[in-house]
């Protein structure tokens, strides 16, 4: 019975129609892909600093036991660490390594930002949609006061969709891009940590190149 109450397809599509249209239309088909992507990416797990090390481990053996000059690229899969080891071994220099990952960082900052910035707006039109929906069922009051089950009909709606504006801003669409922000930073200083450890592993076998040092680095937050 609640179920019922609280269900009503009307409301549902303007609210959730209006939004979906009304922020397409503000960030563009590009942006909007990149959020729905976002979304998709949450799902899987979290990138590990660990994992990723541990499938470098047998690159960063050859470089060292063989020199930079005689090793050859073994790719893990990861498509920034396959440039970067391409690019260290291509170029025989860590500039090169560290220009690779930040052509790759400044990419998956620019992919997070669009989303986040897409399920904002999201957020901040769904409300707006459900006072839409509220005025969408007042115009639909009855002329005439005997009418009751048409008037509670346009009241039970103008209430359904100022409850369906809230929740989906507040519950879908504002904690998706928070999500979002907390596993792009999560994921950039954990590869951050990668980056450093490959360097210092390989600095030896790059004969006048020291141990780098890293200043840090922002990541997007909220």
């Amino acid at each position: 019975m609640i179920a019922n109450t609280l269900f009503d397809p009307l409301s549902i599509a303007i609210v959730a129609g209006g939004t979906c249209l009304g922020t397409v239309l503000r960030c563009g088909l590009h942006d909007t892909r990149a959020a729905l992507l976002a979304a998709l990416s949450l799902a899987r797990p979290q990138f590990s600093a660990t994992r990723a090390r541990a499938e470098l481990a047998a690159q960063v053996r050859e470089i060292q036991q063989d020199g930079v000059i005689r090793a050859e690229a073994h790719h893990v899969g990861d498509a920034e660490f396959d440039d970067v080891t391409d690019a260290l071994i291509g170029s025989r220099s860590i500039t090169a390594l560290q220009a690779a990952h930040s052509a790759h960082r400044r990419r998956r900052l620019g992919q997070s930002r669009r989303a986040m910035r897409t399920f904002d707006q999201a957020a901040e039109l769904s409300p707006v949609f459900g006072l839409a929906g509220t005025l969408v069922s007042l115009s639909r009051l009855p002329a005439h006061p005997d009418a009751a089950a048409d008037f509670t009909g346009a009241i039970s709606m103008a209430v359904l969709t100022t409850l369906y504006g809230l929740l989906l801003g507040n519950l879908l669409f504002a904690p998706l891009a928070r999500m979002i922000a907390r596993r792009a930073a999560h994921e950039e200083r954990e590869r951050q940590r990668v980056l450093e450890w490959l360097e210092r592993q390989v600095a030896g076998a790059l004969p006048g190149h020291p141990v780098p040092t890293h200043p840090s680095n922002g990541a997007p937050h909220r």
